[in-house]
């Protein structure tokens, strides 16, 4: 059985992600906060790393808005940390998958390319941009083979309520009104099972470096959400928007996911409103055997 190590094993994609490769017959090894500081230079020593043949690397502080006050620690965790991890790889010559993030800013044009302008808006989107030219170098100049993931939006069953889907959701269900920021920002979102089904195609790449954009292809409004989650509720509750715009806000995005279906054979296979209903069904306690992620 082969070895395969995932920090953030914890975290929303690496909980799900763990749970797909046990269930097609790789032993996990895990990292994630309980272990140890991923930041550590000398967090892999005496870590039993025999026998691992391949790495995902999901480790990372990720919540936009923190970045702006906790900075020190984003760039520590998502940069120093990613370099570790690295270091790890080329010592032991283990392949790794590295899962990024969204970092085009702006779009000059739709939907985005892998080869857009890198343009990162916030500090997380920054320090996640360091750790691909980190990746990139140890790729070219110490053979570490690698795969760099951009998922757009991901969304799904066991995501933090910090989130939107997952907040607005839980006041449909629960609240007497839905409340959000702004009604209309557009974002490509792509749910759980999908994406990790794309990191799990990225163990087949023969390629000593690669990127992909990982998302839907089309993009979905605060709005669009509201109404798909009443709709499948049944509900018609009041939508109260403060029309807070957040700092460096994009209006738009969607995925230029061409390349992935090419290279990896990766289609998502989920539509928006079906990603909505699965959670809602978890919400109200209705099993849902299909679901990558049962946290």
């Amino acid at each position: 059985m082969k070895k395969i190590l995932i920090t953030g094993s914890s975290g929303f994609i690496g909980s799900a992600l763990k749970l797909k490769l046990s269930s097609i017959g790789y032993e996990i090894l895990e990292f994630n906060t309980k272990v140890g500081n991923i930041s550590d230079k000398n967090i892999f020593n005496g870590y039993q790393t025999e026998g691992i043949a391949y790495v995902f690397h999901l480790a990372a502080k990720t919540y936009v808005p923190d970045s702006w006050t906790d900075t020190f620690d984003f760039y520590n965790t998502n940069v120093i940390g990613t370099e570790n991890v690295l270091e790890f790889c080329r010592r032991k010559e283990i392949p790794l998958t590295f899962v990024s993030s969204y970092l085009y800013g702006q779009p000059e044009k739709l939907p985005i390319s892998e080869s857009h302008i890198i343009v990162p808006n916030n500090p997380y989107a920054h320090s996640k941009y360091l750790a691909e030219q980190l990746c990139e170098f140890y790729a070219k100049e110490f053979g570490v083979n690698t795969v760099i993931i951009r998922p757009f939006n991901a969304y799904g069953v066991g995501q933090s309520g910090k989130f939107l889907i997952p907040s607005v959701i839980r006041q449909a269900i629960a609240g007497d009104e839905i409340k959000v920021k702004d009604l209309t920002p557009r974002r490509d979102y792509i749910y759980i099972d999908d994406l990790i089904d794309a990191l799990v195609l990225t163990m087949r790449s023969l390629k000593r470096f690669s990127v992909y954009n990982i998302g839907s292809g089309y993009s979905v409004s605060v709005k669009d959400v509201i109404d798909t989650v009443q709709s499948i509720l049944g509900t018609d509750k009041k939508v109260i928007a403060d029309n807070i715009i957040r700092k460096n806000e994009i209006n738009d995005v969607i995925a230029d996911i061409s390349k992935a279906k090419k290279e990896l054979g990766w289609y998502p296979s989920l539509t928006f409103y079906d990603g909505i209903k699965r959670m809602i069904e978890y919400e109200l306690g209705i099993s849902h055997a299909g679901s990558a992620n049962t946290n």
